[in-house]
């Protein structure tokens, strides 16, 4: 396929010119860009609920100890959930080590997250044209292992259709750090220089510029997905 340089005036709101060279591949954000998803309102409750009817006892100060942090981590690291609601279980019971619950907290947190998923309007119809043109896939922001596989298979989208699919919790690293970028690059087979990263946050999604890539915004006050197939095309060949 050709490669075209794309004119200063073709910018629109939700393009990025940065990186250097054609787009060689697509990432896009799961949540809230391809698929909504029904997520508890009060995650503490959900998961304290899930607890007591595994049989795990659950201390009347939980939403206090859940909202504590308990593990430390640097700047753009990701954890999974369940350890840190490990951890918060092992403060109310001195006698326990986290360790000794997290397969409880485990299952609690894919309990309280097991929620219906609605594909996009739009999403399938835009990651099949892009997917026509250059290695399209998924990396998104989840501490809840195994959440975004099991999105995907309940969404409308194709699998066939993804190269590659990162959630921050498998790779270590949660948007906007670059090496999210990076892991979903390589995942794609190009540098992150390469790459076009699509979603609906400008402060986590929009990251990608700082490891040296473009951005485009989809939502209401960016691009739609209806017309973002068109879009990169257009910018980027």
């Amino acid at each position: 396929m050709a490669h075209g340089d794309a004119r200063a005036g073709d910018v629109r709101a939700g393009e990025s010119t940065d990186g250097d060279g054609p787009v060689a591949a697509v990432s896009l954000d799961l949540f809230g860009t391809l698929v909504d998803a029904d997520r508890p309102s009060d995650p503490a409750g959900a998961i304290a609920t899930a607890l007591r009817d595994q049989g795990v006892s659950v201390s009347e100060d939980w939403e206090t100890a859940y909202a504590t942090p308990h593990l430390d981590h640097a700047p753009g690291v990701e954890r999974p959930l369940h350890h840190h609601v490990a951890a918060a279980l092992a403060g109310d019971d001195p006698d326990r080590e986290p360790r000794a619950f997290v397969d409880d907290a485990a299952a609690a947190v894919r309990a309280a997250f097991d929620r219906p998923v609605e594909t996009r309007p739009g999403a399938t119809e835009a990651v099949a044209a892009l997917a026509a043109e250059r290695p399209v896939g998924v990396l998104s922001n989840c501490s809840v292992p195994g959440l975004v596989e099991q999105s995907l298979e309940r969404s409308g989208l194709d699998p066939d259709a993804l190269d590659a699919v990162v959630a921050s919790v498998a790779c270590g690293w949660r948007k906007p750090d670059p090496r999210a970028f990076e892991a979903v690059a390589d995942g794609l087979g190009v540098s992150v220089g390469r790459l076009c990263h699509v979603g609906d946050d400008p402060a986590t999604d929009g990251g990608i510029r700082d490891a040296g890539g473009r951005f485009v915004r989809a939502d209401a006050d960016g691009v739609s997905l209806a017309e973002l197939p068109a879009v990169v095309g257009r910018r980027w060949g």
